[in-house]
Formats: structure tokens, sequence, C-alpha cells
């Protein structure tokens, strides 16, 4: 055998066994993945202001700037900061506000603009809202996130989330589709919510905002209850083996397992 031959041997007889990685390691190498390319992203140079009205964000820094969706529309000059005490004319997305954003707020967008308040969801109770005024407070109406800190749970959106969703319920679709695209998760938002948001862009006022919603969350139990039901009974004779691997497929779906926490989360909803 030629030297090569031995060399070559060698190397197959020592070559490492196979890694196998779970779905969590998957997701967490993705995860930092997309962290990487967001850095690298962040390095290119300001965009020109792409909307004919103001997005702004109070930053109350509670939150990790490299993980920061908001801090990351400042670097890219997509997104203005307020200061504490200033009054923003336009609408607001805050926890304090007392109705859902909805179409009918479309004026007060195009002639004013929005905001949002970037605050920690475990901070509510410590943040200054009385300091951040604004004639048009408003609450995002049922919504799953996909950013990855907050990923498939309702109503805790990072920045880019909450403010791409007012500007589709409002009809601004194209402006909300280049702010996510900044994000290289931000076409998991579409996925996950685009019917729901359809659905809300088609109300005309908040109380048909909330009637949608609460249909959604009616469908959405009863979806799980039927899919419980289902599972329960053996698979029948005239089912072949590719319907089956189907069904399983569709129970790993991310669809299922974001219905599988609606009643827990939902509890904790106080949207009016």
């Amino acid at each position: 055998m030629s030297s090569y031959g031995k060399k070559n041997r060698k190397r197959i007889l020592t070559r490492r066994p196979r890694h196998v990685v779970g779905k969590e390691e998957k997701y967490r190498q993705e995860r930092d993945k997309s962290d990487k390319e967001d850095e690298l992203s962040d390095k290119e140079e300001k965009e020109d202001w792409p909307l004919s009205f103001p997005v702004a964000m109070w930053d109350l820094e509670h939150c990790d700037p490299k993980k920061c969706s908001g801090k990351k529309l400042v670097r890219h000059g997509l997104i203005k900061i307020l200061r504490l005490g200033t009054r923003f004319s336009g609408l607001v997305l805050t926890p304090i506000g007392q109705k859902c954003v909805s179409p009918a707020d479309r004026d007060i967008i195009q002639d004013h603009g929005c905001a949002v308040v970037d605050c920690s969801w475990a901070r509510l109770d410590d943040t200054p809202f009385n300091r951040m005024r604004t004639p048009n407070p408003r609450l995002l109406p049922f919504l799953v996130a996909a950013n990855p800190i907050n990923y498939g749970k309702s109503c805790q959106l990072s920045c880019v989330e909450a403010i791409a969703a007012a500007l589709i319920i409002t009809g601004f679709v194209e402006k909300a589709k280049f702010y996510l695209g900044k994000f290289s998760w931000g076409h998991s938002f579409l996925e996950l919510n685009g019917e729901l948001l359809k659905q809300y862009s088609l109300c005309t006022n908040a109380e048909e905002i909330i009637s949608t919603q609460e249909k959604f969350l009616v469908d959405a139990r009863r979806e799980k209850l039927n899919r419980s039901v289902v599972a329960d009974f053996p698979p029948t004779d005239s089912e072949t083996e590719e319907e089956e691997e189907e069904k399983e497929e569709e129970k790993e779906s991310v669809s299922i397992n974001i219905i599988s926490k609606i009643d827990e989360q939902v509890k904790d909803l106080n949207i009016i």
C-alpha cells in the first residue's frame, strides 16, 4: 500500500463520530447565527428616511443593546429617540393605552406618525408612563411574538414587531415589511400572524378589532380541543403511513405549540 493510501486509511479510521444536534440546540445555533448576521448588517451606513411620517420611541434602556430591535432601528436611522417629558402628537403604542389600534387611526399615523415605548415587560411598574405624553395612546390586539427572546409568546412583541403590526393594521403594509426586513427573523412575524393581521386590517374601528380578537381566541381553543380529541382515536386501517406522518408533522408545527399556550397566556391579557 502506498504512503498516500496509508494516510487516507488513517484519516478514515480516526474520523470523528457524527454529532446529532437536538431541536433546542439547533434553535440556539440558528438564533446565534441570526444575531451575528444582525450585528454585521448594523455596520451598514444609515439609510435615508423611508416614510412620509415620523417613527419614534422612548427608550427606557431596560434591554440588552445588542438584542434590542429598537436600538438596531436607531443605528439604521429608521427611528428617532424621544426624551422623557417630550410630547408626541402621533399614535403611541403603550401598555397603558385605553383602546386598540385600528384602521380608523390611519390618518393619525399619516399626519403625525407613530411611536413605541421601549421598556421591559418585567419592569412595567417602575416605568414612568406619565412622562411619555400623547393624545393617542393605543394597545395592540392579540398577536404572537416571533423575535428570538419571546418567540411564541402572546402579546410580548419587540419594538419592530409592534411598529410593523400597527402599520399593517392601519394600511401601511409595505412600510411594515420594510422595517421587518431589517431582521433575519422578521419574516417569521408575518408567517405567524399574517392571517390575523389581515383580519384586523379589515375592521373599521377598535370595537371590531376586539370582536375579531375574541373570535380568533375562541376558534383557537376549539381547534385545540378538536385536535386533542382526534389524537385519542387510533388510526383506521384506511389511513396510509403517509397520512400518519403528515399528522405527526402538524402536531410539531409552530402553530400548534402556540395554540397550546393560549389558554395560559390569555388569562394575563387586559385589553379593552
